[in-house]
């Protein structure tokens, strides 16, 4: 690995047990130190299946995951400890309070008493959510709930955050108040791998971008190497739709 090389995905490859294709083939790349890297790509590219496969969370083919110098195989325990997930699906236990969910959270990651009490009021306090710290999270609109599935990432103060589609289904305030934080959180020197299919908002956000097709990468770079990719595309969503086609993904 390189000095800024956080993350190396080498020949990564999966097929799932009944299937007739892999979800991801062959798949490589880098991910640099303090980048927010945007994993884009229709739906069925193999976002999910890449996103687990670096959580370690899924057993792979083939290919070789190295984070923080580490083989995600070997160390896949100590690895988890320094990073943050906050997954498409909301992680969260409707029936508890979002302070006793942020609380549970803490406890596996480790945390005291009195690191988890503070860092719960800092958060929630960030993300607008302290006057919601006792009500239980079944109350919660989409926009609460997204962003205590994030701040549930961030407890443990993690050096590499991977979030898949941490917008989706929110309002424009809440869209706006976690678009900053991660903004925020890069120029503290966090590393984020973003995971969507919100192509504007990834245009916006991210320093480095990878496109997935078929479980295949089929472009990467900075926006700014776009024209070089397709003369024709003047826009993050313009190449997209040329490099994956119109037909839609179900």
């Amino acid at each position: 690995m390189t000095d800024s090389s956080l993350i190396q995905v080498s020949g990564l490859r999966k097929i799932y047990r009944g299937a007739e294709m892999p979800a991801v083939d062959n798949l490589s790349f880098v991910v640099h130190e303090g980048d927010i890297f945007g994993l884009l790509g229709p739906n069925g590219a193999g976002k999910s299946t890449t996103i687990m496969a670096l959580c370690g969370l899924l057993k792979i083919n083939a290919g070789s995951i190295q984070i923080f110098g580490l083989s995600i195989n070997q160390k896949g325990a100590e690895i988890r400890k320094l990073i943050g997930v906050a997954p498409q699906e909301i992680a969260l236990f409707p029936m508890l309070t979002a302070y006793e969910n942020l609380a549970y959270f803490g406890r596996m990651y480790g945390l005291d008493r009195a690191t988890i009490r503070q860092r719960v009021d800092h958060l929630l306090e960030d993300f607008g959510l302290k006057e919601k710290a006792k009500v239980r999270v079944a109350h919660f609109s989409g926009g609460m709930k997204r962003r205590l599935n994030l701040i549930a990432a961030l407890l443990h103060r993690p050096r590499l955050l991977i979030l898949d589609e941490p917008t989706s289904g929110v309002d424009v305030q809440s869209r706006k108040m976690i678009l900053d934080y991660l903004l925020s959180l890069q120029a503290e020197g966090v590393t984020i791998i973003y995971s969507s299919h919100l192509l504007d908002e990834a245009e916006n956000l991210c320093s480095w971008f990878s496109i997935l097709d078929e479980g295949r990468l089929i472009a990467e770079g900075k926006l700014k190497d776009m024209p070089a990719m397709n003369s024709g595309s003047r826009n993050l969503e313009q190449l997209f739709l040329e490099l994956t086609g119109k037909r839609t993904r179900d």
